[in-house]
């Protein structure tokens, strides 16, 4: 029995499976590499290829077009376990659970209301009046404008004093 080597995918038909993995395998070899992200990743991936096509090698009729065959395969299982390696690869024993986000005490967040309100109270009427609507019914500068009769600019003049005395209260500031 003679066997035939190859030097190019178009060469004459393999007589064996064999005769035509030494011939092509470095050549395979390297279009596996081209495929994955290491050496070792390669192999296994041109193995799998290969034994797909041991197991096809009878079907196929065309042996000048196994270089596009095994290449196929190649993809084919490279892009299987691409997809595969989201749910098979990352498998735990136990799941990590996120650290619990601490939830403030509903007193501490009650006493902080009461203490808000208090130095909200203690604002001039006026400054309160718009602190209130602009924030606590959470009107618009040009809504709360509209009804209190008064600019924009008026607005956005006394909120902004009226924060910064809110941001000075001493009560406010020992809550916070």
């Amino acid at each position: 029995m003679t066997t035939t080597v190859c030097t190019g995918a178009s060469a004459a038909a393999f007589p064996s499976f064999t005769t035509y993995v030494r011939a092509r395998g470095p050549v395979l070899l390297r279009t596996a590499r081209s495929l994955t992200s290491n050496a070792c990743d390669a192999e296994d991936l041109l193995q799998t290829a290969l034994t797909k096509t041991y197991i096809a090698w009878e079907r196929i009729e065309d042996h000048n077009a196994l270089d596009g065959y095994v290449r196929r395969a190649l993809v084919n299982t490279r892009t299987s376990q691409w997809r595969k390696r989201e749910v098979d690869e990352f498998a735990f024993e136990e799941l990590p659970e996120p650290d619990p986000v601490p939830t403030p005490d509903p007193a501490e967040r009650q006493v902080l209301r009461d203490t808000m309100w208090r130095a909200v109270l203690r604002l001039p009427d006026r400054q309160r009046a718009m602190v209130v609507l602009r924030y606590y019914e959470d009107l618009s500068e040009a809504q709360t404008a509209e009804v209190l009769g008064v600019s924009v600019g008026t607005v956005k003049s006394a909120v902004s004093r009226a924060l910064g005395k809110l941001r000075e209260d001493p009560e406010l500031s020992r809550a916070t």
